[in-house]
């Protein structure tokens, strides 16, 4: 036992620490955010392993791309609302109709209150007003979606906002007096954007808007009630389903009240659930603290998603739906169309229906079924963590390497199946990360045993990197290599995309050998210039091309100014390679640079099979689109309007406001010209006379604009002049209109 104790005595210490530190981390007495972020990733895994079953009860009328193509753009005037209430309630027979959209303004696109305001006034001659007074029924879109409404089971939704109250608050499913002095803790909103007075009165109820994201911006869970004042209101999604039941009441359950709860469920305490009280019955809905329920996602959402059958809402105003895909069942009207900002990040989907939360929690309070944390999860996870730690604390570290990878899985596999198992047995929520990431500890900590492990990190971060940056670079990394990793992670850089025009044309009046030599030649220069001379990360060749991006790994505050001084230092390079280069014969050698800075993610990406520390995203895309562009402008760089407000100690010239392909917005362009103290008076004043006549180009002075190019060309030619004369030409035989803003539009890459 003591030679045990010898060889295994500090490992065996050490595993019953982590398994200390996780019974910790479960009581939340060390809480982690990031063991809760891998718990919402497991409970969207969860979600994502069960196959989807069509729920024919509840339909979700979609104001899809095909509805606003063929209706118009939204939101719609509430006379085509009304005319959808109307085929929805009446012709469709929908047993209710929830819609996930508010009318806290009157609609005035009729224009009726416009021709009052004018018959009152200027316009104001005998008999007009009476017209108008026959009219108005027409005209006035409110009321006839009032009317559309009125008697029917439909039910309107709104926001909780802030402190502001807008509208009207339907009636509270119950108030704080109706408690009879029993604490309910629950969400409270102070104030809210509710429907106009009209509407509200007409419809047969409302619900909140209550998809909340947490603070990773995911939806997870919704308050099936929350307070406002002295009342409790319901979730859209409950207050849907209670107008489709005829229900009379929603009330609270409490631990132990006999007439509500069988012998089984009576037990001493506080809340045990909500109760919809309807014609046949009730429906027992259990709810979590502050009336929160977890959403139990269905399918992966959407048209496709599986859970619920959409029908556009195009289909439905035309009476092309067939009745029996309708009748009897509730309906949810809500939006997927890009643009209109109903589409939420979920576990199982980034981009999910908002409607279809509302449609998920319905179907959860019709089948009685909700996936909740239980009273015992924290005492049960304990357990699982004390028998699962100390099992494999004390077993690891006699153990062959072998045993101890088998072990080490077979204990998450075993934790992973028992959570799964409550999950779809018991509709239990329980958390699974923190047993994972403790049996993971457990088998690192006795394979990486001690200062090898760290030492073996620091030369494989040290090896890493030195095929990215300059070896200067990598020695300062190596000297803290905590502080670096290659995993991914969101950062501001500037990245810059190099390629040589007419490589094509070069590559084919050259000899396979000294073609080598050539792009040897131009890549090592560019390469210098970027990793060695100005601390640069040196990305990938491909083919003629270089990216590198300045940012990443080592912090560099003013990477955009490195960029830029990068660039300009590479065509001093080119045109010292190309004089060499015609001096042997060979084709001269033009490069184009683009140059952006922005948000980016960076880190080692790629496959099981080849991976590379490399940026990618938007502002990465929009380096390469300038890079393709330099060509247009004759400019041998192109840099971002982001690039050129981080990089303010250089001097540019303004070259266009173009909207590059994949882009919708517009954005400027710029060419540097040097560092802003090196430029001479008759640069400045040459850059001046350009940016001069630039702004009389977009402000349509064909002649003004014309004069002042044909000054600058005669006395520095540039094909941005020629470029910019030809647009005019152009430009006066076919005039751009006053509402020209003077983007070009680049179609292709």
């Amino acid at each position: 036992m003591r030679k045990l104790l010898i060889r295994y005595g500090a490992r065996w210490l050490l595993g019953l620490l982590l398994t200390v530190l996780a019974v910790l981390q479960l009581q939340q007495v060390l809480p982690s955010e990031s063991v809760a972020r891998m718990d919402g990733f497991f409970a969207g895994l969860r979600m994502r392993l069960e196959t989807p079953q069509l729920d024919a009860r509840i339909v979700i009328v979609d104001i899809d791309e095909r509805s606003l193509a063929e209706v118009g753009r939204f939101p719609w005037s509430r006379d085509k609302l009304a005319r959808l209430v109307a085929q929805l309630t009446t012709h469709y027979q929908a047993a209710a109709v929830g819609f996930d959209i508010s009318f806290p303004e009157p609609d005035t696109s009729s224009g009726y209150d416009v021709l009052q305001r004018l018959a009152q006034g200027e316009l104001a001659v005998p008999g007009l007003q009476a017209r108008l007074a026959r009219l108005q029924p027409e005209l006035d879109y409110d009321g006839q979606l009032a009317q559309a409404m009125q008697g029917h089971p439909v039910v309107l939704g709104y926001n909780l906002s802030g402190s502001q109250r807008k509208g009207v608050l339907p009636a509270p499913a119950f108030t704080v007096a109706d408690l009879n002095g029993r604490a309910l803790d629950a969400y409270t909103g102070q104030g809210y954007e509710a429907n106009i007075a009209r509407l509200q009165a007409a419809a047969a109820g409302a619900g909140i808007f209550t998809a909340v994201p947490d603070h990773d911006g995911v939806v997870r869970s919704s308050p099936l009630l929350q307070r406002i004042g002295d009342g409790y209101y319901p979730a859209l999604s409950l207050a849907t389903v209670a107008a489709a039941l005829q229900a009379r009441a929603i009330a609270p359950i409490w631990q132990g009240t006999v007439d509500t709860l069988s012998d089984s469920e009576r037990l001493s305490g506080g809340l045990d659930a909500l109760a919809l009280f309807h014609p046949e019955g009730r429906l027992r809905i259990p709810v979590g603290e502050a009336l929160v329920s977890t959403v139990q996602f269905r399918g992966r959402g959407g048209p496709d998603g599986g859970a619920f059958r959409y029908v556009s809402a195009a289909d439905v105003l035309a009476g092309r739906t067939p009745v029996d895909q309708l009748a009897g069942t509730i309906v949810l009207v809500g939006t997927t169309a890009p643009g209109l900002n109903d589409l939420r990040a979920t576990p199982v989907s980034a981009q999910y229906p908002g409607v279809e939360i509302h449609a998920n929690l319905a179907k959860s309070i019709l089948d009685e079924s909700f996936k909740l944390r239980p009273d015992f999860a924290t005492q049960l996870e304990v357990l699982q963590a004390l028998v699962l730690g100390v099992l494999l604390a004390l077993a690891l570290p006699v153990l062959s390497p072998a045993w101890a990878i088998v072990l080490s899985l077979a204990g998450m596999a075993a934790a992973a199946a028992l959570n799964f198992h409550f999950y779809s047995r018991y509709d239990a929520v329980l958390n699974l990360a923190t047993l994972l990431l403790l049996a993971l500890a457990l088998f690192v900590l006795n394979v990486a045993w001690g200062y090898f492990f760290e030492v073996r990190r620091g030369r494989a971060l040290v090896s890493r990197f030195g095929e990215y940056v300059a070896p200067e670079l990598v020695a300062e990394m190596a000297e803290d290599p905590e502080q670096y990793n290659m995993e991914g992670e969101s950062r501001e850089l500037s990245v810059m995309f190099v390629d040589v025009r007419g490589f094509t044309t070069i590559s084919e009046g050259l000899s396979p050998k000294q073609l080598r030599e050539y792009i040897n030649r131009y890549l090592t220069a560019m390469s210098e210039e970027i990793r060695d001379r100005h601390r640069g990360t040196l990305d990938k060749y491909i083919g003629d091309a270089v990216m590198a991006f300045w940012g990443a790994p080592l912090a560099q505050a003013d990477h955009a100014s490195r960029a830029v001084a990068t660039a300009l230092a590479m065509q001093a390079t080119a045109a010292r390679l190309s004089a060499e280069f015609q001096r042997r014969g060979w084709p001269a050698l033009d490069i184009g640079i683009g140059l952006n800075t922005g948000l980016m993610h960076v880190g080692d990406m790629g496959s099981a099979i080849r991976r590379a520390y490399t940026v990618m995203g938007d502002a990465v895309n929009l380096a390469a689109r300038l890079e393709g562009i330099t060509k247009v402008y004759g400019a041998g760089i192109v840099v971002g309007a982001a690039t050129r407000a981080a990089a303010p100690a250089f001097a540019y010239r303004e070259l266009d406001l173009v909207r590059v392909k994949g882009k919708l917005e517009p954005v400027a362009i710029f060419e540097p010209v040097g560092p802003a103290h090196a430029l001479d008076a008759g640069q400045a004043a040459q850059l001046a006379q350009w940016h001069a006549a630039l702004a009389l180009v977009r402000s349509q002075h064909w002649d003004a604009a014309q004069a002042a190019l044909e000054t600058l060309a005669a006395t520095a030619p540039r094909p941005l002049y020629a470029l910019y004369l030809e647009r005019i030409a152009y430009y006066r035989a076919h005039p751009p209109g006053a509402d020209w803003d003077g983007v070009t539009t680049f179609a292709s890459k």
